[in-house]
């Protein structure tokens, strides 16, 4: 860095990131607001995330100063350190909300997860800049499946799926580089068939694929192409054999919270009071807001408590009830403009490291906002991830803290050439 940084930051990203710590600020004390509490205590939510806002800005700022070479040649030592951090919560880490997820220090509670975020946009970023004339080989491809599934699997074993979940957002990173968009389409195939496979049942869903593959075989048919049967009866073999495991994997695998989830989102149950009764209040406190809210610490939901986890997992709520309509499209509208700045700014990278952490940047802001904001709607099922810069965490604003401010380091010195 030299004396110019000032004037090569990108202000537009800083501005963006600071609008929604704002807000995030904002509504957790509204969700948390008690009048007879002591604003400055360190019992009080919001005293706890503006000290974790001070640190991780405090954090940035010195990442901002830090020569952009460095982050490339130590990934791999971040992404070591990333795994045995969380491979030591099975020794030392303590239990919240039935997940082994946290390292308690004081008072203070730091989750690894949320930093193995950063060590593995690093990693990506850095084989891919070493290796993207390989991307398309298998060799490749199983090398980053591995990478990432292996902090997928330490989390998964807390248990804390909805964190694990997060790391698939790299595959935006990959696709960007060059790997087959065919991938894409077999990835969303196999989703289509897991979730087929909860919906109906099994011999339903083979029915249904039979009849699908069947009438895509004779239509390329008549179309004069020259499909071949062999691959077609392979291919139905397979996604047979694809539903089968789903069934068993949702039904014998899966915890009972987390099956009558999908059943509540897909609509095969209804349960406003049991485990449907945060997203229903979630909904009624969004709608109750109307076009532009009851006004800042006049929600009736929110101040009668009766969304739970609403600081955290439910914050949108918050904003829905309060700030009505108005209050949530210029949240979304500062999420949608900071996650296409960034993608912006990282075509404009010459250096892939750079250009490809820029994307990971982005693909888990997204991730976040639209599995958060899909919660607290109701059309994708609850799994505990939270809404960045926004939901009451210190681990998460920090790591996010310190993504925006690395990206904007390597934003800062794209002209230059390492």
């Amino acid at each position: 860095m030299n004396n110019t940084l000032f004037l090569r930051i990108d202000w537009i990203t800083l501005g963006l990131y600071a609008a929604l710590v704002y807000i995030g600020f904002i509504n957790i004390y509204s969700a948390t607001y008690d009048e007879n509490a002591a604003f400055w205590n360190l019992t009080n939510p919001i005293t706890k995330q503006l000290l974790f806002g001070i640190t991780g800005l405090l954090g940035g700022i010195l990442l901002l100063y830090v020569n952009g070479k460095f982050f490339e040649q130590f990934a791999w030592y971040f992404y070591g350190l990333g795994i045995l951090l969380l491979c030591g919560l099975f020794l030392l880490g303590k239990i919240v909300s039935g997940a082994r997820s946290w390292y308690g220090i004081g008072g203070v509670s730091l989750q690894p997860s949320e930093f193995m975020k950063i060590a593995m946009a690093l990693l990506i970023a850095r084989i891919l800049s070493e290796f993207q004339t390989n991307l398309k080989s298998w060799r490749q491809l199983i090398k980053f499946g591995v990478l990432i599934a292996i902090p997928m699997l330490l989390i998964v074993l807390q248990p804390d799926p909805g964190s694990a979940l997060v790391f698939t957002a790299f595959t935006f990173v990959l696709f960007r580089e060059g790997l087959n968009i065919r991938i894409l389409y077999f990835i969303l195939s196999l989703l289509g068939l897991f979730l087929g496979a909860i919906l109906w049942d099994t011999p339903v869903m083979t029915s249904i694929v039979v009849l699908f593959l069947s009438g895509f075989y004779f239509l390329l048919k008549r179309l004069k192409f020259q499909p071949s049967l062999v691959i077609f009866l392979l291919i139905g073999l397979i996604a047979t054999g694809f539903v089968f495991t789903s069934n068993y994997i949702f039904n014998n695998l899966f915890e009972q919270r987390h099956r009558d989830r999908f059943n509540l989102v897909l609509g095969k149950t209804v349960d406003n009071q049991g485990i449907g009764y945060n997203t229903n209040q979630s909904i009624i406190a969004i709608g109750s807001g109307g076009f532009t809210g009851k006004g800042f610490l006049q929600g009736s939901q929110t101040k009668g408590n009766f969304v739970p986890e609403q600081h955290t997992d439910y914050i949108f709520s918050t904003i829905g009830e309060e700030w009505g309509f108005l209050g949530s499209f210029v949240t979304l509208l500062l999420f949608g403009g900071l996650i296409i700045r960034i993608i912006v700014q990282s075509e404009k990278q010459s250096n892939t490291f750079h250009r490809s952490f820029g994307y990971g940047v982005a693909s888990l802001l997204f991730f976040h906002f639209f599995i958060n904001v899909g919660m607290a709607l109701g059309i994708v099922p609850t799994i505990g991830i939270p809404l960045p810069f926004i939901s009451y965490g210190g681990s998460s604003l920090m790591a996010f803290t310190f993504l925006i401010f690395i990206y904007l380091n390597l934003d800062a010195n794209r002209l230059n050439s390492y």
